[in-house]
């Protein structure tokens, strides 16, 4: 369930207040005449059943209290109260299958802002992916993909598309398109440093049996993205922090940026173009299974409230 708080100027409390009764799943509603100092007006409390929190919000936002005053929702673990359950009965569909826009928006937007520290992740990802591409070594590959953040700013896009926000498709396309070619360009330069000092040969990219499926491109490349994009949009949506890591370690995205790299500086340029091939297949497959998860979800959303 969902905690609600509205900042209301006191002309439209009662406006909120029919927005509340006239919804279905909405609990312990409270209201606090005079309350808000900043902006100045009413505070409404309620309880909302997770399935019915976009109805609210939309609801809520046609009163223009985005302008004027605030809301505010915030997740709820544990509500003992039989008005709660009654009002989980009476709510359309499933918790755990309901989408909170604002919410999921919110949550993409924040993961895929193009910051130092977005960049800084993906070139520690990109730096334990080339190094373990030189010493043949599966488990730093693994290693590279937990830490590499690049499925935030493609669920953004998914999300972005879904809901045609250009500015946050714009948003994840320029962390994508300026992180990545940042993060290879400062392990390209790692790698050079590292010939120089005589860690990596330019024969080692002959003598990879661990690590070579990295750059073998297949019908299974896309298979496996198309699946990861699907279960990580799922993991997001469901807040299944767990399922979403099993995601991070089952797409190749980060190290066939780094075997790409690395390929490239020792003159590999067959398994160079594989690498890059590999990785652009994993970022497209993750795209459109995560974008027609949000589809199927939205369509769903709209067929229960039409029943």
């Amino acid at each position: 369930m969902q905690n609600l708080r509205v900042v209301s100027p006191s002309d439209r409390t009662d406006e909120v207040l029919r927005v509340l009764d006239e919804t279905p799943g909405v609990a312990h509603v409270v209201v606090l005449r005079g309350a808000a100092v900043r902006p100045e007006g009413d505070v409404v409390d309620a309880v909302v059943v997770r399935e019915c929190a976009n109805q609210v919000l939309d609801g809520l936002r046609s009163l223009r209290l985005t302008h004027d005053g605030a809301i505010t929702m915030q997740p709820v673990e544990t509500v003992l109260s039989d008005a709660a359950r009654s009002a989980e009965k009476k709510a359309p569909g499933d918790p755990d299958d309901a989408i909170v826009w604002d919410e999921l928006i919110g949550r993409t937007r924040e993961e895929s802002s193009l910051t130092l520290t977005f960049v800084a992740f993906l070139t520690i990802a990109l730096l334990l992916a080339a190094i373990g591409v030189v010493t043949d070594s599966p488990v730093t590959i693994v290693g590279a993909m937990v830490v590499g953040p690049e499925f935030g700013p493609l669920a953004a896009l998914s999300v972005g598309l879904v809901r045609r926000q250009r500015s946050l498709i714009r948003r994840s396309l320029l962390a994508l398109l300026v992180g990545f070619p940042t993060a290879m360009v400062i392990t390209a330069l790692g790698a050079f440093g590292a010939e120089a000092l005589g860690w990596i040969r330019p024969e080692a990219m002959d003598d990879l049996q661990q690590v070579d499926f990295i750059y073998q491109v297949g019908p299974f490349s896309l298979v496996v993205a198309l699946l990861a994009g699907a279960a990580g949009m799922l993991a997001l949506v469901s807040a299944k922090s767990a399922a979403l890591v099993g995601v991070f370690i089952s797409v190749t995205t980060v190290p066939a940026a780094g075997f790409a790299v690395v390929a490239a500086t020792v003159g590999s340029w067959r398994i160079a173009a594989l690498s890059a091939g590999q990785l652009g297949i994993n970022l497209l497959g993750i795209v459109v299974a995560a974008t027609f998860v949000l589809s199927l979800h939205r369509r769903s959303a709209r067929a229960q409230a039409d029943r």
